[in-house]
């Protein structure tokens, strides 16, 4: 097809049932040679299933109808010893989390050069030249001893990298990419989509790039498919994005454009903070380098200082290794640090111990960003709710506890009676909600929220940022918000610290912060968060 001008890849009417279960219904669509097409839609539309179709690595016991041509050839009708020919060669493919799709015992270049070695006849030295050409092309050149070393030993910035190493070493023609900026810092995000839209442009490669989030596929993508319950709804160039015609794609267009906070009392920032850092240092020890000297530590926190007061919400920004986690569990009394303190309602709460720290530790709650992996799978939303209690010297009892666990729920607007189910028997949105309740259930005065909506699609993450604001004003909380992304912080925090290489670069008001930064690193920031912008321009390169 390609040859003679067509689609490199068309897919015709491809649906997936499990279990008797219709998931995908009837999807077709088309990608040629140098063209990007982001393929869109909430968490449960079907995007990575459709993704996963193509290249036939379907969960089990599903059964697919319809065709999928890549230059012409029916890969629905391929068996498995020929689809493995396939796969790495022709399409290559990049995942959300690179961790779970690398192996941890195999050092990232050997990870590499496997993909050379199971697709052709090179010799070891020829497919380690092509690793290393490969992890140079994904933005890993001059990395000191980047093939030698393993995936821990890696940024998730740099792990991505080598996702997308593997994906191109052998030049497919077709590069799908399943979320692959999601878990990303600004900065990182930018330069892994400058990499796949070099790749398009350079190389010719046909790319599908899933993601949930508008504001990055309207900067890198050609055209748009718009998924929606199994099945895709609209199709249409990124540049008319702003002229869709579906219902569902008008509502992911007015949930992408977070605007900033709106205006509102400021929140007094007199007084005792309910939450403040005082200089904290937080330091780890370095692997030895030899025998006799020991390596000098780590100073992932270099004296920050940072305060959050009754009603305010507070946001911490920064990429990937800048010290925010670090921060974070230093002033959740998670970690001790080795010099200033942390104070909670004006009390030292980092050098707390035994009934001080337990009584103080109700007054502070975090939701994590990935509730399901904090939940016990086997206990049911009740339980879960109810697991604060510990830190009460009287916990209720059963009939105020019940009481307490559905007022819990209905304040997150969910139903009592989910108390009696299981968390997957939730949505994504849905156990976020749930790990909110979580921490509302012991009054706190502080809840830190830990990237709590990064993996959120654009319309449940603007529920959730409406269901924080409207509680924090009823409630008079005070959050302390750490994310990556610079639109949510913008949209919902009265205050903003900016945090770098361990230390804090720039603070104040977050309109301020945003519309003048001052500090060079605040500006890279804010250059590298993509903005909805369909209409930019895009040149493209066809078959």
């Amino acid at each position: 097809m390609s040859a003679a001008g067509g689609p490199l890849l068309k897919v015709d009417a491809l649906s997936v049932s499990i279990g008797g279960t219709r998931i995908l219904r009837q999807v077709s669509l088309e990608v040629s040679c140098g063209e990007i097409l982001g393929l869109v839609g909430a968490s449960g539309a079907g995007k990575s299933l459709t993704a996963l179709g193509v290249v036939r690595l379907l969960p089990p016991h599903a059964a697919m109808t319809g065709s999928v041509y890549l230059r012409g050839i029916d890969l629905a009708a391929m068996s498995e010893a020929q689809l493995q020919g396939v796969r790495g060669r022709d399409i290559g493919m990049v995942f959300q989390e690179p961790m779970t799709a690398l192996d941890p015992l195999m050092r990232i270049g050997d990870q590499v050069a496997e993909t050379v070695r199971l697709h052709g006849s090179a010799r070891a030295a020829e497919a380690e030249a092509m690793a290393r050409q490969a992890l140079d092309s994904a933005g890993l050149r001059g990395a000191e001893g980047a093939l030698e070393r393993y995936p821990h030993e890696l940024s998730g910035g740099q792990r991505q990298r080598v996702a997308i190493a593997m994906a191109i070493v052998l030049s497919p023609p077709l590069l799908i990419a399943d979320e692959p900026t999601t878990a990303l810092d600004a900065v990182t995000q930018a330069e892994v989509l400058s990499l796949l839209r070099g790749f398009a442009r350079a190389r010719r490669m046909a790319v599908i790039l899933v993601s949930h989030d508008l504001a990055v596929i309207s900067e890198v993508t050609d055209r748009i498919a718009v998924m929606h319950g199994g099945e895709i709804v609209e199709q249409l160039a990124t540049a008319d994005l702003l002229k869709a015609r579906h219902p569902y794609t008008r509502a992911l267009l007015a949930a992408a454009t977070l605007g900033p906070k709106r205006a509102a009392a400021a929140p007094a920032t007199v007084g005792i903070p309910v939450l403040e850092a005082r200089g904290i240092v937080r330091e780890y020890p370095r692997r030895r380098r030899s025998f006799k000297r020991r390596a000098p530590p780590l100073r992932a926190v270099d004296e920050v200082s940072l305060s959050v007061h009754s009603g305010e919400t507070v946001g911490l920004v920064g990429e990937s290794g800048s010290g925010k986690s670090s921060l974070l569990r230093t002033m959740l009394a998670l970690d001790r640090p080795q010099a200033g303190e942390v104070r909670l309602l004006g009390e030292a709460f980092s050098s707390a111990a035994g009934t001080t720290l337990r009584r103080l530790r109700r007054s502070i709650q975090v939701v994590p960003q990935d509730p399901f992996g904090s939940f016990d799978p086997l206990w049911r939303v009740e339980r879960l709710i109810a697991e604060p209690f510990f830190s009460l010297d009287a916990p209720p009892g059963e009939t105020e506890r019940r009481t307490r666990i559905a007022a819990a729920l209905e304040q997150v607007g969910l139903a009592a009676a989910d108390a009696e189910r299981y968390p997957r028997e939730f949505s994504g949105g849905q156990r976020q909600r749930i790990a909110i309740a979580r921490a509302l259930i012991t009054n706190p005065a502080v809840i830190a929220f830990d990237e709590a909506v990064s993996g959120l699609d654009v319309l449940v993450r603007a529920q959730i940022l409406e269901l924080l604001a409207e509680l924090a004003q009823r409630q008079g909380l005070a959050y302390l918000f750490v994310s990556h992304d610079l639109n949510v912080v913008r949209s919902i925090a009265d205050r903003v610290y900016v945090m770098y290489r361990g230390r804090i670069v720039e603070q104040g008001p977050t309109a301020t912060v945003f519309g003048s930064p001052q500090h060079a690193y605040t500006k890279s920031l804010i250059a590298a968060t993509p903005q909805f912008d369909p209409t930019s321009p895009r040149p493209s390169v066809r078959c």
